[in-house]
């Protein structure tokens, strides 16, 4: 097993002994991790050991127990409520389901980010939105409902909205989760050029194994509420331990 890497004060993202509980069963127990400047870590694990819930703790959308989350040096814990929506505004968030609205077109559902947080002129918001989408590859999708099309686009128009605010960090919670192979391999190349072009520091959770070893730096997997391990795809390939073994030979 790798030993873990230690935190690094200039790194965009550092969590440090962070422990969060449900009903009395703990789900993170003393996660502490770092992600350097336009890194992307990939986080695996089995279902139910708190990955999507590291992802929530990260935006603020629930509270951990103990530990620090520090985002660009910024403690959550200690800021108003006001303080962390200027936080929020620099994290781009991609939810398993896209988490769409299914009133709103999909050029809506992009300019909404921008309409509640950047008082722009009508045409410019339009424009931006139109951009987005474009660079996501469904601009001619643009009047339709998300019930109109696909979940591979679903999951493209819910990229385009995490970008909507020009964060400079992405996480995404299941990316390809639900999609076929050619549509999953889409997404990554999405993901990539997107990396390219933007730099984001970027946190992915998925079961995906291909999806997390083409756009990865570096990988950690958690069990038990802990990363045993993190390190590139090919560290991970040459533990000995027994669990990581057993989960890079099949995903759950």
């Amino acid at each position: 097993m790798s030993a873990l890497r230690p935190v690094n004060a200039s790194a965009p993202i550092r969590v440090n002994a962070l422990r969060k509980s449900f009903d009395g069963r703990s789900v993170l127990d003393g996660i502490t991790l770092e992600v350097a400047q336009g890194e992307t870590l990939s986080v695996l694990g089995q279902s139910g050991t708190g990955k999507s819930v590291l992802l929530k703790l990260l935006v603020g959308l629930q509270h951990p127990d103990s530990g620090s989350i520090r985002i660009h040096g910024r403690d959550l814990a200690g800021l108003s409520r006001q303080d962390l929506n200027e936080v929020r505004k620099r994290v781009g968030f991609l939810f398993q389901n896209a988490a769409l609205y299914d009133s709103l077109t999909v050029l809506q559902n992009v300019c909404f980010p921008l309409e509640r947080h950047r008082g722009l002129p009508r045409k410019e918001i339009d424009k931006l939105a139109g951009s987005l989408l474009a660079a996501v590859g469904v601009e001619e999708h643009a009047d339709k409902l998300p019930g109109e099309i696909s979940g591979g686009m679903q999951k493209r128009v819910g990229l385009a909205r995490a970008l909507a605010l020009q964060p400079d960090i992405l996480l995404c919670d299941e990316p390809t989760a639900g999609l076929d192979p050619i549509t999953s391999a889409e997404i990554d190349a999405l993901i990539l050029k997107l990396q390219r072009e933007r730099g984001m520091t970027s946190i992915v959770v998925t079961h995906d194994l291909p999806s997390a070893r083409t756009i990865s730096d570096r990988l950690a997997l958690m069990c038990d509420g802990r990363i045993l391990i993190e390190g590139t795809f090919d560290e991970l390939e040459a533990s000995h331990d027994t669990f990581v073994r057993r989960f890079l030979s099949r995903s759950d």
